[in-house]
């Protein structure tokens, strides 16, 4: 495991308010993205000193990761990333199908003047990609970037945190098969409608098609299972 961070010092609380969220940030890619391997052990000893900074922000950031179901602590074993049961994707989709449609219509009509402008300009970039070997990393990453547009949007910080928690459960399903999906560019294509749906100020089309694509999502993950 190996991360990168400019040597920091956490003397001050402010400070180390602050290496808390860069540790918690940092784990949580990696752990989403299976960098961190399901199973694998996470030693805050190790961790700390990859970052430079002290244990108790990186403990911190594992007693968060721990409340999104990314990581699990034993008593007297340590803290370990928790597996990955693709059996559980029926009951995250279920939950995103309700919470995902009705966070697309709160942003259709809460959305500020600023983030419809910038939904126009992602929906440009994002029917624009193409496939490239080795770049799947960057296109999951652009997915949960969009997600988490529209989640902002929304203006309802509580729903955006359920939302950014179930989403990154679902892309760590997503990265387990990956390999086995061809059409990525279509996948993450699909959110130029809906972003152009919320940013025209929307809310039925852009529900409809926020539930659209969760269950496309399913019905891919679930046809390589």
């Amino acid at each position: 495991m190996s991360i990168h961070l400019l040597p920091a010092h956490d003397d001050e609380r402010g400070t180390a308010v602050s290496l808390a969220d860069l540790a918690y940030s940092r784990l949580k890619d990696r752990l989403v993205m299976l960098d961190i391997r399901p199973g694998e052990p996470i030693n805050d000893v190790a961790v700390a000193a990859e970052l430079g900074i002290g244990r108790t922000p990186v403990r911190e950031a594992l007693k968060r990761l721990e409340t999104d179901h990314l990581v699990v602590s034993y008593n007297r074993r340590g803290t370990f990333a928790t597996g990955v049961d693709a059996t559980e994707l029926g009951a995250i989709s279920e939950i995103r199908q309700l919470l995902e449609p009705h966070a697309a219509r709160r942003a259709a009509q809460n959305a500020t003047a600023p983030m419809r402008a910038e939904m126009r300009e992602r929906a440009v970039e994002v029917r624009g990609l193409e496939v490239q070997d080795g770049d799947r990393a960057g296109f999951i990453a652009e997915d949960m970037a969009v997600h988490k547009l529209i989640y902002r949007a929304t203006g309802n910080p509580h729903l955006e945190d359920v939302l950014v928690r179930y989403d990154n459960l679902a892309t760590r399903i997503w990265c387990l098969v990956i390999d086995k999906l061809p059409d990525l560019a279509c996948h993450v294509g699909e959110h130029g409608v809906l972003l152009e749906a919320i940013a025209d100020g929307d809310p039925d089309e852009a529900a409809r098609l926020a539930l659209a694509h969760v269950t496309d999502f399913e019905a891919a993950i679930r046809s390589v299972l």
